[in-house]
């Protein structure tokens, strides 16, 4: 059985960093992409940032220069770096996998879907 288990959230003050980690247990679909989403209340779901199993990564252009994702294939765990955040930043952060193809920070079509983290950007 597949479970992605996200940690890492918080609060934190604008320009602050905060790195989200997520756990992919039981998981054997690597030639598959990876992804981070977020959705912030009463706005639509947005990618942000995909990994493709060859290393390659895209972003999303409002996070571009500020969010660094990455992934452990030891230890089966997908990272998002989350450098200088600003508040339009603030959404619960979704790990997706098993994505059908990522492309500009979108995974799409995603077979598993974490519960999320919530991330907090105060000015």
């Amino acid at each position: 059985q597949v479970r992605l288990v996200e940690s890492g959230g918080g609060s934190v003050q604008a320009g602050g960093s905060l790195r989200l980690s997520c756990a992919l247990s039981g998981y054997t679909y690597s030639r598959y992409c990876l992804g981070w989403f977020r959705q912030a209340p009463g706005k639509e779901r947005e990618g942000v940032a995909a990994i493709d199993n060859d290393g390659s990564t895209s972003y999303a252009d409002s996070v571009k220069g500020r969010l660094t994702v990455s992934k452990d294939s030891a230890t089966n765990t997908l990272y998002l770096q989350m450098n200088s955040l600003k508040p339009e930043d603030t959404a619960m952060y979704y790990c997706a996998a098993a994505c059908t193809f990522c492309t500009g920070g979108q995974c799409y079509y995603p077979s598993f879907v974490g519960q999320g983290t919530r991330v907090t950007v105060s000015s």
